[in-house]
């Protein structure tokens, strides 16, 4: 089954995009606490069914655990059972040919992906995940072949973790690069098709007004959205608040939340913490108007970096994991 531009759901939300965008939205800056647009696009994600990738790390420990250790195998089936991102960067040889196999694989399924580009110059800014493209012209080149991959197929893509929040850290003209390139991209990947999402951090990183102000240099008004909390561990709650407060400040525009890993919430370290539990599973219908869905951007299992006795940054920690699955309440709290 093959999904493009001008299926009802897409053509309404690209239509009604188009309705609500102001003139030169793309550059212009509104100073944050002001309204930028006269009202919401509709959900891109409502009733979707996310994608379930067969071949995750947490799929081949199941299937590895299933005899000799069982009962670990069931708590794996846990994270392997559920939908959860497909991370780009610069180890993405051929992006247009990667993300065309996991948008095919998904249309396939009947399903919308969730799609993660992670590819800027200075990633991370020298932390754990550094790398990136190797400068400005290398990521345009970058962006372009990920949303030629999509064919004007429907998936969902989170732009970028850490970069917004992350830019306060670099000097001016880096900053205006960094943001300058997001809008780009943004624009791009609408587009190629995608229900773009922003990230902007978490609840306790930047401030609301500070953040929204980010988001509108950056081309919020020309995405879907804004995401929270990828690979952190912040309460959905958190979250939620923190959302409508940016969201007061951006024209009401909706967002995503990753709750991989924040079941239990935080305790005050953001690197393979211990003690950490699944949240919510993935899901669109989440019973708040403004957010999108709640995601599993992060891969429960994946090492955010060599610290607390994980491996390098992505890495299967197959413990770890099994670890979050156990802890997982039986109803993580909404609110």
């Amino acid at each position: 089954m093959r999904w493009g531009c001008k299926s009802g759901r897409r053509w309404a939300r690209f239509a009604g995009a188009l309705a609500l965008l102001p003139l030169g939205a793309a550059t212009a800056f509104t100073p944050a606490g002001s309204v930028t647009m006269a009202g919401t696009a509709p959900n891109p994600l409502a009733g979707a069914q996310l994608y379930v990738d067969p071949y995750t790390q947490a799929r081949r420990q199941a299937e590895e655990w299933r005899r000799s250790r069982p009962a670990d195998a069931t708590q794996m089936q846990k994270i392997a059972s559920q939908p959860q991102a497909v991370w780009f960067g610069d180890w993405s040889r051929d992006i247009r040919g990667d993300v065309d196999r996991v948008v095919s694989a998904a249309a396939r399924a009947g399903a919308m992906p969730v799609l993660v580009a992670y590819n800027l110059p200075n990633r991370d800014l020298g932390s754990y995940s550094a790398g990136g493209a190797g400068g400005a012209d290398a990521y345009r080149r970058w962006i372009r072949g990920f949303a030629a991959g999509l064919e004007g197929r429907p998936a969902v893509v989170i732009l970028e973790p850490d970069a917004l929040a992350g830019a306060g850290r670099m000097s001016a003209a880096a900053r205006a690069q960094r943001i300058g390139l997001i809008r780009e991209a943004v624009e791009t990947l609408e587009a190629g098709g995608a229900a773009v999402y922003i990230d902007a951090g978490h609840a306790r990183w930047v401030g609301a007004a500070d953040m929204a102000a980010r988001l509108q240099q950056a081309g919020i008004a020309r995405a879907d959205g804004f995401a929270l909390n990828v690979s952190n561990f912040e309460t959905t709650a958190a979250n939620i608040a923190y959302g409508e407060q940016v969201s007061r400040r951006v024209g009401g525009k909706h967002f995503v939340i990753d709750t991989s890993r924040n079941g239990l919430g935080p305790n005050g370290q953001w690197c393979n913490p211990s003690g950490r539990a699944l949240g919510e599973n993935p899901a669109t219908r989440t019973r708040h108007a403004l957010v999108d869905a709640f995601l599993w951007v992060k891969r429960p299992g994946e090492s955010d970096g060599s610290c607390n006795g994980g491996p390098p940054a992505g890495k299967w920690w197959a413990e770890y994991a099994l670890g979050l699955a156990r802890r997982q309440p039986a109803a993580p709290a909404l609110r």
